[in-house]
């Protein structure tokens, strides 16, 4: 009896020690999957960052500069496209993709500025109605960094964002998903506290 008592008891002394070695190792072995396993679509960019570009136009000025047709978009979040001066139907889809994104972010749309870069030398510029005022437009050259935009094929087939700061930081791909633009902005003007 005494035998069978010993063998019980080891083998519970067995079973705790291996409880404890697993109770032990289990927040190690979680931690690393879910750093390097486990990463959820929530926590993803739709769009893609791209190195920080400043752009000199939007740098901040000394309060002694004169005002410039800029100055109203310092400070605040840019979605940008580019596209030629008589914008064709490509062209006109973007500026309702640009509408549309700042409706859709609600009390937190005066924090966006929508523009549109006129990337070649039309003479005139296609006249824009009364459902995309507030866009402004502005002749690329007015921004030298965006002259040669990140852009896997042409710029004109996305949309970027400049952040309050005046850097050009986010490209959104050829066709974009509305809602997931949608997503990447609402998580843009949440966690920033300028702009």
């Amino acid at each position: 009896m005494s035998t069978s008592t010993s063998d019980v008891a080891r083998r519970r002394g067995r079973r705790e020690l291996i409880g404890l070695a697993l109770v032990c190792i289990a927040p190690v072995a979680a931690s690393y999957f879910f750093y390097y396993g486990w990463q959820p679509d929530r926590f993803k960019n739709y769009g893609d960052l791209i190195a920080l570009t400043p752009v000199s136009a939007l740098a901040p000025v000394s309060k002694d500069a004169p005002v410039d047709d800029l100055a109203a978009l310092r400070g605040k979040w840019l979605l940008v496209m580019t596209d030629a001066g008589a914008c064709e139907k490509s062209c006109q889809d973007k500026l309702w993709q640009l509408r549309q994104l700042r409706l859709t972010q609600g009390k937190e749309m005066d924090r966006i500025v929508r523009v549109w870069l006129v990337d070649d030398a039309a003479a005139t510029v296609r006249p824009l109605g009364p459902d995309y005022e507030g866009t402004v437009v502005l002749p690329r050259s007015r921004f030298p960094e965006l002259a040669t935009m990140p852009a896997p094929a042409s710029p004109r087939d996305h949309l970027y964002v400049i952040d309050p700061i005046g850097n050009l930081m986010m490209r959104f791909p050829k066709e974009a998903d509305l809602n997931r633009v949608k997503k990447d902005l609402i998580q843009l003007l949440k966690a920033s506290q300028i702009g």
